[in-house]
């Protein structure tokens, strides 16, 4: 428990130190473009803030894309203040292309931390596995024809009743295997044998030739 405390505590300590630097750094950088006051030190709340916004975004796993790009944004803003002020940029004699990326910034942070505040988030659509049941049609009874009187009436012969083709194996529904699959391990553990097609039939509730050929995948 102490040793956590203690690890807490130094990574406290060295954001502490980091939050402290990176703000005179950036303080420093926009004083030398000509932002003077209070508009020197709300540069660096802002840029701060925009990596915050897009931290969050990347630890919720949406939008990741948009998440790295405005992180990324805000990081070289940051690492570029640190940079300049370490004796590689004239801070007396700012260059113009400088002066335009301080003016700008308000407006670039407003955008992105808008966007990853407000943004849509890229959530997947979950597409159903559909199957399309053949339906079973009795059929249409033959024409009988009037027998002439004192013949006696001869009864059609009934039409053979074809069972509906079985669906081919390589389209049957990955979810229905699966689900057919945790129904007849659950009838072995409870019974000790085998489902049988009949009651695989009933627990899935599917025609007679779709459940054969799923009951065909069960091992």
């Amino acid at each position: 428990m102490r040793a956590g405390l203690v690890r807490v505590d130094a990574v406290l300590i060295q954001a502490v130190i980091a939050a402290a630097l990176s703000f005179a750094h950036l303080h420093d950088v926009a004083v030398a473009a000509g932002q003077d006051g209070w508009k020197a030190w709300a540069y660096p709340v802002s840029v701060d803030l925009l990596l915050v916004v897009a931290w969050k975004r990347l630890r919720s796993g949406e939008s990741k894309a948009a998440g790295w790009s405005w992180f990324l944004v805000a990081l070289v803003a940051s690492l570029g203040a640190n940079v300049a002020t370490a004796g590689l940029l004239d801070l007396d004699d700012v260059p113009a292309w400088l002066r335009i990326a301080v003016a700008g910034w308000p407006a670039v942070a407003f955008l992105g931390g808008t966007l990853l505040a407000h943004g849509p988030a890229d959530r997947p659509v979950p597409v159903a596995e559909s199957y399309d049941d053949t339906v079973d049609t009795a059929p249409e009874p033959a024409p009988v024809s009037e027998a002439a009187p004192g013949t006696p009436a001869i009864a059609p012969a009934p039409e053979p009743v074809t069972e509906p083709a079985a669906r081919p194996v390589d389209r049957l529904p990955a979810a229905l295997v699966d689900h057919a699959r945790k129904v007849a391990a659950e009838h072995r553990t409870r019974t000790g044998s085998p489902i049988d097609t009949a009651t695989l039939r009933a627990r899935l509730g599917v025609p007679a030739p779709l459940a054969e050929a799923i009951a065909a995948q069960l091992p």
